[in-house]
């Protein structure tokens, strides 16, 4: 009990402190427990919208579960038994599914048996009329009678009165109020049945309609319950129930990661019941497609938003170790007393140990819910410090959260019992004695740490520029690659590595300074440059920890830009312009059953000097007309371009396959979008090369270098069955709209793999000289809000027969969000914002507490005449040489690991797709932020400092000096 006492009284005395490293343990937990919540929530919401995009492209409800049975028994009673079986489990295991049921059905189907009237006169009876019985559980809740009456619960005079589909009264040849009974052989005591009304379904989306209600129109619709009492559950009827059907949708809008496997498992349990009960059976769960493609990304995603947090643990780690150490630094004495009076070092450790874990455990009560805080944070996050009002992420506390924030306590505790450990092995004598050298070399600096880390940072920057460079080169899959974890470590690596040299270096440059003005410097500066000079180690880790979280901070902010320009890019390149459509041209193909004229004129291609190609007739289109396009609402500018994928190109003696694009010059360059300085020249500067010459082109360099060609050279293009002409080249360019450079199959053992071509001609010239074929209609939109929803309006009035279209703005918006971008976002936005808290926390707590230990120096220092303004501007100028210096140094150390490291995430995205390539981007508005805040912290720290040493009376300090 009484040790408990001391570590209260200790805590009390340091409270200020103690709340410090409580509020980093709180962060800290908080942070470690926010990636299983975070992880399950953006993998909960990615899941949906791979469900609700199943849903819209097949068009149908994805999340159900049916059972299908056939019922092969010739015993009527022991279908029935089995039936009920299968209904009993079936009740039994619906609710493992985990997930909410939106429809539950039961359908129950008899053999088909051939019906005939009972009144021959009324109703033909030549005509085969072959249906079966059929119920379903609750159906008149989902019907709307069409024509007729609901059917009696019971029998009426013998007669069962049942329900048909409209399509029904056609397929049997009847109308309602015609009587039929069974009429088949096997069938001793049969029944008789009237149809009395006709039904469609009350909702056409009704998910209780799993199969389409054209399927029952050789059936009769019998009440479920009437089915049961006369068919399923009866012991004299020799009407056996033939084939049963239990159907479940589920609500998939909170389905996660357990419900998955619940479903799954619940899945595998009625699969593995029904095989081995029967011999006929289907199974339907639409869903375990979806899954399986979400279960492979779900881990990609899951280690990429742990690689992603390496440098803010990292930067967390660091402030707990600094905090941690400021109270030992306080309280050696202490320590060092206590062992000199016989304190066993375990006894002394023990008592931070109980501090640790009372801390802790406040931690671990809070830091939960603060991650579920920083979790609906980073769901807002739309990019780099953007937040937008999106539907909230589903966030749950769960027990995987609490597990990992007791990792992240007992990590915390270590890393706060480091600097105590170290402390407890200091006698009294030993601790003066170090107190009396502070200019020895820190830990890291004596077993060169430093360089230790440069190494390992530069050499896992070459192996991943190499692994990059052989992607891109070999057209290679880099999904062995991607998310790789040391990709966000190495950057870590470097950051710490890089500032660690610079302040093995910095004391240098101080004394440099030192001794340059050592003349002429003030008694003010003199003593500064002297304090921070030969006190180097006494800053250390004040400045790596500033200079680490502001590197950070700006490496965050440059990756995330990075990557969400780069993603938005690729989407535009690849496109082009706003949207995309082909139209339908009328044309004389034959039918495809009529096509087929291969071997016609094979012979006729041996004079090469006219090139032409046979085959089958060309086919000839009439071309629709254009000016509607460019008069659409919401419409800049239209153009017209022709693409021609399987085009051919041949130089000399040699042919090779080319993407052939045709444009009109003007038109294409008020449309098409290219981003700047992707060419040596402006895009518009290559059309107006060509403008003038109608058979001039550009050709891509992957086709200028692999075939030597050069401008002014001949080349002959045209494809199957059309005639080869000649046109001229004019320019070669490596980057096009729409056009990929890049390998896109794998290189094979033999060579190398084949790079795409491109060549870019007038249209009108292809047009008139080679064939006139359909071309897409390249839409530029008005730069208005509602500009696409107008143009989009205006296809749908004016019924323009559009086979596909393609638009930027949809799939600008998909990209945003794709779960994997909106980690990144939100992990590099949370990044950034608590590389900028605890920077301002300890920047705050590190210079109030060096002040209260340095009182007894400005006291002494006012005794002899220096004057409140003169310690103000040495304590500015101590700021600037240690505070600003880290800080600028920061500033120097992100911009350089961004450099250096961001065009490597792009290992983590499919290489052949990497165009444009990566750009590192810089935004100024995130350093602006930065500087402000730093430039706030220093002032804030100044006032508070200033107000401080106010507070300082001369007699105190000095009688402080003499006790």
């Amino acid at each position: 009990m009484a040790i408990l006492v001391m570590i209260f009284r200790k805590m009390l005395k340091n409270k200020w402190l103690e709340l410090s490293l409580l509020f980093g343990l709180v962060l800290s937990v908080a942070l470690v427990s926010s990636m299983p919540i975070y992880t399950e929530a953006i993998l909960q919401r990615m899941l949906v919208k791979e469900l609700e995009n199943y849903q819209m492209s097949s068009g149908a409800y994805p999340v159900t579960h049916r059972t299908g049975l056939y019922l092969t028994d010739d015993d009527p009673q022991k279908n029935g038994e089995s039936t009920r079986q299968v209904d009993a489990f079936m009740e039994s295991v619906k609710n493992r599914f985990s997930l909410p049921i939106l429809e539950q059905v039961t359908e129950r189907g008899t053999d088909t048996f051939s019906f005939k009237p009972i009144d021959t006169e009324r109703v033909d009876p030549e005509v085969r009329r072959n249906a079966d019985l059929v119920a379903f559980s609750n159906l008149d809740q989902h019907i709307k009678l069409v024509d007729g009456v609901m059917p009696a619960k019971e029998p009426v005079n013998g007669v069962y009165e049942v329900l048909v589909v409209e399509s029904a009264l056609t397929q049997l040849k009847m109308v309602l109020g015609n009587e039929f009974i069974i009429a088949d052989e096997r069938i001793k005591k049969p029944i008789t049945v009237k149809p009395v009304g006709i039904i469609n379904p009350k909702d056409e989306h009704d998910l209780f309609w799993y199969t389409s209600v054209e399927s029952y129109s050789r059936s009769f619709l019998m009440d479920f319950e009437l089915f049961e009492k006369t068919i399923t559950n009866s012991s004299e009827t020799d009407i056996s129930m033939r084939s049963g059907f239990w159907f479940f949708a589920f609500d998939y809008s909170r389905m996660n990661m357990q419900s998955i496997e619940s479903f799954i498992r619940t899945h595998n349990r009625i699969e593995g019941y029904v095989t081995n009960t029967f011999n006929s059976q289907s199974i339907k769960a639409p869903a375990l497609s979806v899954i399986s493609k979400y279960l492979d990304r779900q881990e990609q995603l899951r280690v990429m938003l742990w690689s992603l947090n390496v440098p803010v643990m990292i930067m967390l780690g660091f402030y707990l170790f600094m905090v941690s150490n400021l109270i030992v630094d306080r309280q050696k004495t202490e320590i060092a007393v206590l062992r000199s009076r016989g304190a066993s070092r375990l006894q002394v450790l023990l008592s931070y140990v109980i501090e640790g874990i009372l801390l802790g455990v406040v931690a671990y009560i809070i830091g939960p819910y603060v991650g579920m805080l920083i979790t609906k944070l980073l769901g807002a996050s739309n990019g780099f410090l953007e937040f937008v009002q999106r539907s909230a992420l589903i966030v749950e506390l769960n027990a995987t959260a609490y597990k990992y924030a007791l990792y992240a306590v007992m990590f915390s505790l270590i890393m706060t019992l480091i600097p105590a450990f170290l402390a407890t092995r200091t006698s009294i004598v030993g601790h003066k004695q170090q107190m009396a050298r502070m200019t020895k070399l820190s830990f890291w600096h004596k077993y060169f740490l430093d360089i230790v880390l440069l190494g390992i940072s530069i050499y896992g920057l070459q192996s991943f520029k190499r692994r990059m460079s052989d992607l891109q080169s070999l057209g290679l899959d880099s999904a062995s690659f991607k998310v790789d974890p040391l990709l966000f470590l190495v950057p870590a690596l470097f950051t710490l590595g890089l500032g660690l040299l610079l302040l093995r270096i910095y004391p240098l440059f101080i004394r440099l300074v030192y001794w340059i003005g050592r003349r002429v410097w003030p008694p003010s500066l003199y003593s500064t440059l002297i304090q921070v000079g030969r006190s180097s180690t006494q800053y250390n880790f004040l400045m790596v920890f500033l200079m680490v979280t502001l590197a950070t901070g700006l490496f965050s902010a440059s990756a995330a830009r990075t990557m969400n320009s780069n993603t938005l890019e690729k989407v535009r390149y690849k496109n082009g312009t706003d949207v995309i459509m082909n139209i339908k041209w009328e044309n004389d193909a034959p039918p495809p059953s009529m096509g087929g004229m291969e071997e016609a004129g094979g012979e006729e291609a041996a004079d090469t000097s006219a090139l032409p190609i046979t085959g089958p007739k060309r086919i000839q289109y009439t071309e629709p007309p254009f000016q509607v396009f460019t008069e659409l609402p919401g419409v800049e500018n239209a153009a017209k371009v022709f693409v021609k994928d399987d085009a051919n190109v041949q130089i000399g003696k040699s042919t090779s396959r080319i993407k052939l694009m045709g444009v009109d010059t003007d038109e294409f360059g008020k449309t098409a979008y290219l981003k700047d300085r992707l060419l040596e020249h402006h895009f518009y500067d290559y059309l107006n090369l060509i403008s003038t010459e109608p058979s001039a082109v550009l050709v891509s360099r992957s086709m200028a270098q692999e075939a030597g060609v050069k401008e002014g050279d001949s080349i002959y293009i045209g494809w199957n069955n059309v005639t080869y002409k000649p046109f001229t080249v004019y320019g070669i360019i490596d980057f096009w709209p729409t056009f990929n450079p890049n390998p896109q199959q794998p290189a094979s053992a033999n060579k190398k793999p084949e790079l795409p071509k491109l060549v870019v001609g007038h249209l009108s010239y292809i047009q008139s000289t080679i064939a006139l074929e359909p071309y897409q209609v390249w839409i530029d939109l008005k730069d208005e809000p509602n500009a696409r929803t107008v143009f989009n309006e205006a296809i749908n009035e004016k019924e323009i027969p559009v086979e596909n279209i393609i638009d930027t703005g949809y799939e600008l918006t998909q990209a945003k969000n794709d779960p994997f971008q909106m980690a990144i976002n939100g992990v590099m936005t949370l990044g950034f914002l608590i590389s900028v808290v605890i920077s301002f926390f300890g920047f705050l707590l590190y210079w109030v507490l060096s002040l209260n230990g340095r009182v007894l120096q400005y006291g002494i220092l006012r005794a002899m005449g220096i004057s409140f303004m003169q310690l103000i501007g040495m304590l500015i100028t101590e700021q600037v040489l240690t505070s600003g210096a880290a800080f600028l140094l920061g500033a120097g150390i992100g911009n350089v690991t961004s450099v250096l490291f961001v065009p490597l995430f792009q290992l983590s995205f499919n290489p052949a797709t990497q165009v444009p390539p990566f750009q590192v981007l810089f935004d100024p508005s995130d350093s602006i932020r930065l500087y402000m805040i730093v430039t706030g912290m220093i002032i804030i720290g100044l006032v508070i400092l200033g107000h401080l040493l106010s507070r300082i009376k001369i007699h105190q300090a000095v009688k402080l000096g003499e006790d």
